[in-house]
């Protein structure tokens, strides 16, 4: 194993291209057949699926369509005008009356028949014996009529059906007539109905589009009356209420879908030559096969090329960069007589920026030197500039002793609030702060524009001690506070408000920074996010404080302003309301 990793490691590129592209073809062409055979099988399985919701769905519609015409049937019988002429027909002793009554009933017959195109004929037997048919006729052997006659009286009042024959395609039901009048029912019997229905039409335009269709009742086919096999052949094989299964029966291999009726006991068949669904999809994975064959040895064949033409540019490369190394850098720059220019590809790049290396070599050489002399001259004149911050806290305290020395409490007010600034401004603590720790930056910043504009300067806080323990970004009060006293506060000549409160809402936690000042465009942080409006402030603006509130805890927060010219301005900074490892200080 350790040679042949040894082998392939020194092996030529051409030739490692040429076993990568192969493997990389190989590796493709199998996982596309490993794909090809699972898409196969699932198309299998979804087919299979499918074909039993067709015959479902089929048969569904079908029972549906039996379920209307026995309750025609059972409309016909309780049709008072046919109730009514059987029970004349039953109670008169005229041959005549008899004649005119059947008249009337084979008319009242014809209205029902003429409008359902899926019944042949309606058959109505009087008490009398005498038949009454209209629709389109066949003659009934009186063996079968008396079969019938025979199950619509066991059937006392339920429908019957009688199976398609030789002698009959057609599907008949059967029930008989009792007698019943308004809330009366003696349910006497008056007659016998049978209706011949039209299986090949109903089957036709609600069965399944694909396959064979066979309705059986046990041993009797219902539907067809001349199917291509027996299905008791296949009996057998049905084993639950609804399935499917292949089976070869007279040497033919059948693909069978099969759903048994809860409601009649029937069992409908969906069958379909199994050659026949799968024949196109066989042919399909035989040329997609030998299409892979050839694209594999097209691919083989294109990657031993394209590996000879990748490497050949680099080994002549190689041959310069060697002159190169020796420091012959005029033939190392000169292409070769029988070599043609580099391509504008990759490696034609990259022989022309070997060129230019050649080239400039020295530049660059004299350039580096120069620019290390430049960089040392930088960083000494960046230490000569640097200003120690410590020995400008001992300045400012110096300053403090001797105000207090001298008992100058404002300078040494001051002085004590730009020291704690300064030192806060410019540390290297956490970018997020305590609300209790950015609040005394608050104060001291007050403390120093109190002393500038003494009685115009009118500032509130109200913010509950129970809210120090919340989290702010550093900075975020304190220039607003600035930006109130610049634009609120300077232009002015009498006194301005400003005040800083908070509040609590449902789902997040709102500091306000207010003033009476001249107010400014509700839209202005928008027009500043895109960039459609600059400040004129050298501090730290608007915007940079909300991109840092949002920054730090998500787009739903960040700076809100509520103003409008000469009605004041209102900032509110909205932060969550609650955060993980929050403790009140």
């Amino acid at each position: 194993m350790q040679t042949w990793k040894s082998r392939f490691r020194h092996m030529k590129i051409k030739n490692k291209l040429s076993i990568l592209i192969a493997f990389i073809v190989a590796m493709t062409f199998a996982f596309a057949l490993i794909v090809q055979q699972y898409a196969f099988s699932v198309y299998d399985e979804q087919l299979y699926v499918k074909s039993s919701r067709v015959l479902y769905l089929s048969s569904s519609a079908i029972e549906k369509e039996l379920e209307r015409l026995e309750q025609l049937s059972f409309n016909i019988i309780t049709d008072t005008q046919i109730q009514s002429q059987l029970k004349s027909i039953a109670q008169s002793d005229s041959d005549y009356d008899r004649l005119t009554l059947r008249k009337h009933m084979v008319d009242r017959l014809l209205t029902y028949v003429g409008s359902e195109p899926s019944l042949y004929s309606i058959h109505m037997v009087d008490a009398a014996g005498a038949q009454q048919d209209v629709g389109s006729l066949v003659p009934i052997q009186a063996g079968k009529r008396d079969v019938i006659l025979r199950l619509a009286d066991n059937a006392e009042g339920q429908a019957r059906w009688t199976f398609p024959d030789a002698s009959d395609p057609a599907l008949i039901l059967t029930r008989q007539v009792r007698s019943y009048s308004g809330t009366m029912f003696d349910l006497q019997d008056i007659g016998t109905i049978f209706m011949r229905i039209n299986m090949e039409r109903i089957v036709h335009e609600l069965g399944a589009g694909e396959g064979d269709l066979i309705v059986t009742s046990g041993p009797d086919v219902i539907y067809p009356s001349q199917p291509h096999f027996d299905p008791a052949l296949i009996q057998s094989s049905i084993t639950s209420e609804t399935g499917y299964f292949i089976k070869e029966v007279q040497g033919k291999t059948y693909f069978v879908a099969y759903n048994r009726s809860s409601a009649t006991g029937w069992t409908y068949l969906n069958v379909t030559p199994f050659n026949q669904i799968f024949r196109q999809i066989v042919l399909i994975k035989e040329i997609v096969i030998g299409v892979f064959i050839l694209i594999f040895a097209f691919a083989i064949l294109w990657g031993i090329r394209f590996s000879r033409g990748l490497t050949r540019p680099i080994e002549n490369l190689i041959v310069r960069m060697k002159l190169a190394e020796k420091g012959n850098f005029a033939e190392a720059n000169i292409l070769a007589g029988d070599q043609e220019p580099p391509a504008m590809d990759e490696l034609g790049l990259l022989h022309r920026t070997f060129r230019l290396m050649v080239e400039r070599i020295n530049d660059l050489i004299t350039e580096n030197y120069a620019s290390r002399l430049l960089i040392k001259e930088t960083e000494f004149k960046a230490l000569q500039a640097q200003i120690n911050p410590h020995f400008l806290y001992n300045t400012l305290e110096s300053i403090n002793w001797m105000a207090k020395i001298n008992k100058q409490t404002q300078i040494s007010q001051m002085v004590q609030a730009l020291a704690f600034l300064l030192r806060n401004s410019v540390s290297l603590k956490e970018p997020i702060l305590t609300l209790k720790e950015e609040l005394e930056m608050v104060q001291h910043y007050i403390t120093i524009q109190k002393f500038r504009f003494e009685e115009r300067l009118s500032f509130h806080m109200d913010v509950p001690e129970r809210e120090h323990f919340r989290k702010i970004p550093k900075l975020t009060l304190q220039p607003l506070l600035e930006n109130a006293i610049h634009y609120a506060l300077e232009p002015s000549v009498g006194t301005c408000t400003i005040s800083l409160t908070s509040r609590e809402e449902a789902d997040a936690f709102i500091l306000i920074v207010e003033d009476d000042g001249p107010g400014m465009a509700s839209d202005t942080l928008e027009l500043l996010r895109e960039g459609r409006l600059t400040t004129a402030g050298n501090g730290i603006g608007l915007l940079n404080i909300d991109e840092r509130i949002r920054f730090a805890f998500g787009e739903n927060y960040g700076l809100f302003i509520d103003s409008a010219p000469g009605q004041g301005t209102r900032i509110h900074i909205r932060l969550p309301k609650e955060m993980e490892g929050s403790e009140h200080v």
